[in-house]
């Protein structure tokens, strides 16, 4: 009697299928296990995310075998056994967790990448802001004071108590530690079984790169954050992935290239420390860069192109991958 293993295969041969795309297919229809595993997704605005959805629509359609997965019978895939929090929007990984909601971010690829990779549940924090940079909003704690001056309007903003140094930071801490504290209100079909953070990814860096004293500091900050963030979450060895800033492609404008190769050297090095190894990735995104063909957003917001999002995301997914054992 042959076993629904060799039906299974045998099914899938007959349909040009792999058995790795079948598995794909049905973990996405069903709730995954406990512990939940966490993912932080962290940044600015191309973490908010910026592909248009109308563009995603039209990849679907003219290249089905590499985004017809995202659609089902004419509607846009729900995973069961991934979730997403983006600040007060929550509930099944799919489409429109950008910023506005007709956009999609990094998030989506990621999460089909980490959801076909682990049979847990996975939820996915999206913590991201426009506009903010390592230097001051995202100033970790061990980072200290800046040495530099403050501009006159940010004085005035520390004096009325709207604003500190390092406040995206703790913000950022205290949406996990909230999502986390209480996850079956946000997500009723948690079962109760605990759940490990997991891993970050990083994505961030133009407030930086367009202020030579930021850049300056950029390498001390970001293995500062990483150091404080695996602290303040109390998961010592947390895998973290950082993104590259590479809006400007692979090959940079001459006249800017010297601000965006500082960051991106920055934003590799801590993946070549041995202090963290194995436990931080460093992903490019510049290849992903289409320069030419339909755009819907400037280019520090990678043109708003739905592929490059969706294969930034994949990227993030691939090396956080690598740093999980997956």
């Amino acid at each position: 009697m042959r076993t629904l293993s060799n039906t299974i295969g045998r099914i899938a041969l007959l349909l040009g299928l792999s058995l790795a795309a079948l598995a794909s297919t049905s973990r996405a229809d069903q709730p995954g296990k406990s512990p939940v595993k966490v993912f932080i997704l962290v940044g600015q605005s191309n973490m908010q995310g910026k592909g248009k959805i109308a563009h995603l629509e039209k990849l679907v359609a003219e290249m089905p075998d590499e985004y017809g997965h995202l659609k089902k019978n004419g509607e846009w895939v729900e995973r069961d056994d991934v979730w997403i929090k983006y600040w007060d929007k929550k509930g099944k990984l799919t489409v429109g967790y950008g910023s506005p909601e007709d956009r999609i971010g990094p998030e989506l690829g990621f999460g089909n990448v980490i959801g076909d990779a682990l049979e847990n549940q996975v939820l996915l924090i999206k913590v991201s802001w426009g506009g903010q940079s390592l230097a001051l909003d995202f100033r970790p704690p061990s980072s200290g004071e800046p040495e530099f001056e403050l501009s006159e309007k940010l004085r005035q903003r520390i004096a009325s108590g709207e604003w500190q140094v390092g406040i995206r930071y703790k913000e950022m801490v205290e949406e996990v530690r909230a999502t986390l504290k209480d996850l079956k209100t946000h997500f009723p079909d948690y079962d109760g079984g605990g759940y490990e953070i997991a891993g970050l990814v990083w994505f961030q860096g133009f407030n930086d790169v367009i202020n030579e004293t930021f850049r300056a500091e950029y390498g001390k900050n970001m293995v500062n954050f990483i150091r404080d963030v695996r602290k303040d979450l109390d998961v010592p060895e947390l895998p973290v992935v950082i993104g590259e800033l590479g809006m400007g492609g692979v090959e940079v404008n001459p006249r800017y290239a010297h601000k965006h190769y500082a960051v991106r050297e920055a934003q590799e090095a801590p993946s070549k420390m041995p202090e963290f190894k194995g436990t931080v990735g460093f992903a490019r995104t510049a290849p992903y860069v289409v320069e030419e063909g339909d755009a819907f957003d400037g280019g520090y917001h990678y043109r708003g192109r739905a592929d490059t999002f969706y294969k930034i995301g994949v990227g993030f997914g691939e090396a956080m991958k690598k740093l999980i054992g997956r």
